[in-house]
């Protein structure tokens, strides 16, 4: 346009089965919300906010010290888009990946799957196990949200941190809301005998949901990324939680979804073991979250989720 704006025209048309919507979520698709344009309108803002960082010349003076280039900062932003692309792609089911529910309790059913990664730089070889599960929590979304992407309560909620007091060494802002961040996680293990683990971890936050992932790196392949490299070499196993409102009831809906390498041979079975190891992580972290959840709302409350929260789409 003349003025240096643009207008977006945006049509789709959808037809959707809806006997094949959960009790759960059936609240948000007839309210409009799940599939509705303001869906669209809060994920397209969002992505321009993201882009407008991206595209930053000056390194801004944020929180960490890690990142001190431009051309770093612009690396580790292509690292957590690759990564939230890959949660999003291992949540998803398509003709070739389906999900296998296994035992569980209503809206708390465990659903996994297995992929085989060969030859893909970005991911580690050998078998992956995908496991997720949603459930509903009394808390509004603006409030799992705070508590989760919050490096003072991850010990509450991460088993696989190991109880180890978490520091972000690099923070970078990717919107106007203070919760859009891709940060840079050392979890320093209470064990002198485990070596410290990083986490690259990026939050979102809009109108209509928001999400949380985050993925353990490699510290020499992260110092490359860190100094300007090429980030699609560096391996990534993405886990974390899609948030959306109830449509009502004043909670939140929370889908917790991680993948694990089981095995680094390509050509390996599956064995039981695995399934029940990674059934038990995802029913101990929900455990964890539904009781750090109740003590936690009896404090003052987060504020709104300026009309935030976003779930990755299946795969048509």
């Amino acid at each position: 346009m003349p003025n240096g704006y643009s207008r977006v025209t945006w049509v789709e048309h959808v037809e959707a089965d809806d006997a094949m919507v959960h009790d759960l979520y059936r609240p948000l698709v007839s309210s409009g919300l799940a599939f509705g344009a303001r869906r669209w309108a809060a994920a397209l803002e969002r992505q321009c906010e993201r882009l407008a960082s991206a595209m930053a010349v000056a390194v801004p003076p944020e929180g960490g010290g890690a990142v001190t280039s431009a051309e770093g900062r612009r690396s580790m932003l292509r690292l957590a888009e690759r990564m939230v692309a890959s949660f999003c792609g291992g949540v998803a089911a398509s003709a070739t990946h389906q999900w296998t529910t296994l035992s569980g309790s209503g809206g708390e059913d465990v659903r996994v799957m297995t992929r085989k990664s060969v030859d893909d730089p970005g991911r580690p070889p050998g078998i992956i196990l995908d496991a997720a599960t949603s459930f509903w929590l009394p808390s509004p979304p603006a409030r799992v949200f705070a508590f989760l992407r919050d490096d003072a309560t991850r010990s509450k909620w991460d088993i696989l941190s190991n109880g180890g007091d978490v520091q972000e060494m690099a923070h970078i802002a990717n919107g106007r809301d203070h919760g859009n961040a891709v940060s840079l996680l050392r979890v320093n293990n209470a064990n002198a005998n485990q070596s410290n683990m990083l986490i690259l971890q990026e939050c979102c936050t809009d109108a209509t949901g928001a999400y949380v992932v985050y993925a353990p790196v490699d510290v020499v392949a992260m110092n490359v990324v860190l100094n300007g490299g090429d980030p699609d070499y560096v391996a990534l196993l993405p886990s974390g939680f899609a948030i959306l409102p109830d449509a009502g009831a004043g909670g939140a809906l929370l889908t917790v979804a991680f993948q694990i390498l089981v095995d680094s041979l390509p050509t390996a079975k599956l064995s039981l073991g695995s399934v029940a190891t990674v059934n038990n992580l995802i029913s101990c972290t929900v455990d964890r979250i539904k009781v750090a959840l109740a003590a936690d709302n009896n404090a003052p409350a987060a504020p709104p989720l300026g009309d935030h929260i976003t779930m990755p789409a299946q795969r048509r």
